[in-house]
């Protein structure tokens, strides 16, 4: 069994306290029914991990360093290595564990380079971040100051993820629920910023994710939205029809004109589309650690300005508002 109680124990001492209490019954209920079929495989992967005292935590890095290669020796690290790749597939980091580089799918620093100096500052925030996955992003956010960051994630698999990194990292102050954002409260308002990344076109009404996010977020907090967009200079939308690059659940598309403007009909101030940048196969590809198909094989062999669908190939833009 896994528990959060000391997560929520240090959450009652912040602002987001009234969060905690919200949310502890469907908590205890998500983790009490739990009924995946590799949940007691993932529990025994955590609990096999070699006991090794980490040196050093360095969060603040590309790949967040966990310890350092002369903390254990090489029969140690193949054991690490294999323990971890249990956890397969790794999609969002990268981590460097005890000298072991899990190169997960995801350049997920990339992402975090793209915003990092341009939203309003973490530190002594709390911070929620929607679709977390292992929660790298999570431990950046903690490094760039915050106080306490709750991150939520319904597929189980990256929740044991991140309790894998955090057995050695040893954070209280963060976690990774497994919660969706419908078992959220929709007003309790108690963070200062939240990041809703790679989430709202899997929503059918992005109106309605980004009016749940701001019943959570403060006065004078910030919103940040990461989003596939179509990138045109005018408000449009593309709603794909079946797929997009292999993906099921994508309903809406929009372009960063498009986007910006959903956040203001949403009632959020000072919007501005911080960043435009399309996926490229640096970022985003088949490693060691994920070796299902990635972005290489949703893209047009014949046209790579294509997805495999004849849609537009991947573009993601980052934009922030606040709550006045």
């Amino acid at each position: 069994m896994i528990s959060f109680n000391r997560f929520l124990g240090f959450l009652k001492t912040t602002q987001a306290g009234n969060f905690a209490d919200a949310i502890s019954a469907k908590l205890n209920e998500a983790v009490q029914t739990i009924n995946h079929g590799d949940f007691e495989k993932w529990l025994g992967v955590i609990d096999s991990l070699p006991n090794i005292h980490p040196s050093q935590i360095v969060l603040d890095l590309p790949a967040i360093k966990i310890g350092s290669d002369a903390d254990c020796d090489d029969d140690t690290r193949a054991d690490l290595k294999d323990t971890l790749m249990k956890l397969h597939p790794w999609r969002k980091g990268p981590f460097d564990i005890f000298g072991l580089r899990i190169d997960t799918e995801w350049r997920s620093d990339i992402k975090w380079d793209r915003l990092k100096n341009k939203i309003a500052s973490l530190n002594d925030k709390c911070v929620l971040d929607v679709g977390c996955g292992s929660g790298y992003h999570c431990f950046r956010m903690k490094a760039a100051g915050a106080k306490a960051v709750v991150g939520i994630d319904p597929f189980l698999l990256f929740v044991m993820q991140f309790l894998a990194l955090n057995k050695y990292i040893k954070d209280d102050s963060i976690a990774v629920l497994p919660l969706g954002i419908e078992d959220l409260p929709t007003e309790c308002p108690s963070f200062d910023t939240i990041f809703s990344m790679g989430v709202i076109y899997h929503r059918k009404d992005p109106m309605e994710h980004l009016r749940h996010l701001k019943g959570l977020l403060a006065n004078d907090g910030q919103i940040v939205i990461e989003s596939l967009v179509i990138d045109v200079p005018d408000s449009q939308v593309l709603k794909p029809s079946g797929r997009y690059a292999k993906m099921r659940n994508v309903w809406n598309i929009p372009s960063p004109a498009m986007l910006a403007q959903w956040l203001k009909d949403a009632g959020f101030a000072d919007v501005e589309i911080i960043d435009v940048s399309p996926t490229t196969n640096d970022e985003q590809r088949k490693t060691e650690w994920m070796t299902f198909e990635s972005l290489e094989d949703f893209l047009d062999p014949a046209n790579q300005s294509q997805t495999i669908e004849g849609y537009p190939a991947p573009v993601r833009a980052v934009c922030v508002g606040n709550k006045s």
